[in-house]
């Protein structure tokens, strides 16, 4: 009888046909475990990047947007009247670590719906690649430079001023008048006064007087005295000793007010607790302890909101009096704009 092509496997070809399939599945398994370990330990790629540095309020009717500049490292052992290891241990409680402690530089953005005010322009990047961000976060905020009809400056120190101009000496705000106290001016941008000074202030001299000089020569430097209304709504308040003119600016709207005070702390975690303590750049470090208890305390009995150059940033909160003449820092919350 003739044999069918088709026959009947015998059970050795079955047996080596199961051994290979099963073989063949473990491998797709370790496989596919390898392939899908390999993604597991990949994960997605950091960012590495933060959110644009503006926060914005609302005080009254004014529309109050806060600024970063950036950051800059204080050296702990620039702050005098206080012992080494007392700032040490007040930088503690806060969590931080000296001897150098990040610390912000801010300014803020006014929309008083007529007109559109800065108060402080930063540092540029004379100072660093960590300072000189206001132009972005401004633009990040939905405002242009352009726009900006006055830019009042707390002081003339470079780290405030810097920003009024770009780095080929032009108006940074080429529609904007600057405002200035008289007193900052009869130091800052006197080229005597700079020639007596010491070898190491000559340069803050020059950034003073490189900053102001297209205003000035456009005619678009104004100066005020102390304690004077500078805009409708917004009044400079006299905080001499950081510098002879160093000014706050009071907002005052539908019954709101909010204090922009400059330069009045510098340590947050150091000066509120002990506001006798001052920073090496106080050109009067008595005057500017005065001025600083002066502010605190008026801070904390009108429950001011405040706004500070070298507070954490956004910088805005409130001053609360402890007893026995120290502070504590009340930081704002974080919160959608409320009318």
């Amino acid at each position: 009888m003739a044999h069918s092509p088709l026959q009947t496997p015998s059970a050795s070809t079955l047996h080596s046909a199961r051994l290979a399939l099963r073989a063949g599945a473990r491998f797709l398994c370790g496989a596919l475990l390898c392939l899908a370990a390999g993604f597991a330990l990949a994960g997605p790629a950091q960012q590495k990047t933060q959110v644009p540095g503006f926060y914005r309020l609302m005080v009254g009717a004014f529309e109050v947007t806060a600024l970063y500049d950036g950051f800059i490292d204080l050296d702990s052992a620039l702050l005098s009247n206080a012992s080494p290891q007392e700032v040490q241990s007040l930088l503690a409680r806060s969590f931080l670590k000296g001897p150098k402690v990040q610390t912000a530089v801010n300014a803020y953005l006014i929309n008083t719906g007529d007109k559109l005010v800065l108060v402080d322009a930063g540092a540029a990047k004379q100072f660093g690649p960590t300072l000189g961000q206001i132009g972005d976060n401004l633009k990040a905020a939905g405002y242009d430079a352009a726009q900006i009809d006055a830019v009042l400056v707390t002081h003339l120190h470079g780290d405030h001023v810097n920003g009024l101009i770009t780095a080929d000496g032009q108006p940074a705000f080429p529609n904007a008048e600057v405002w200035s106290a008289q007193a900052d001016n009869d130091f800052w941008l006197n080229e005597e006064t700079a020639a007596r000074a010491p070898e190491k202030a000559r340069p803050f001299f020059k950034m003073a007087r490189d900053a102001a000089a297209p205003y000035r020569q456009a005619g678009k430097w104004k100066t005020f005295d102390a304690d004077r209304e500078i805009l409708p709504g917004i009044a400079a308040v006299a905080a001499h000793g950081h510098t002879p003119g160093h000014s706050g600016y009071l907002l005052n709207s539908n019954g709101q007010r909010m204090l922009i005070w400059g330069d009045i702390v510098h340590s947050h975690a150091v000066q509120f607790a002990r506001p006798h303590v001052a920073i090496e750049f106080d050109v009067d470090k008595k005057q500017a302890v005065a001025a600083r208890r002066a502010l605190f305390a008026r801070a904390a009995k009108e429950k001011l909101l405040v706004g500070g150059m070298h507070l954490p940033f956004p910088g805005i909160g409130h001053v609360r009096a402890e007893g026995g003449k120290r502070y504590a820092w009340v930081p704002a919350e974080f919160g959608p704009i409320r009318e």
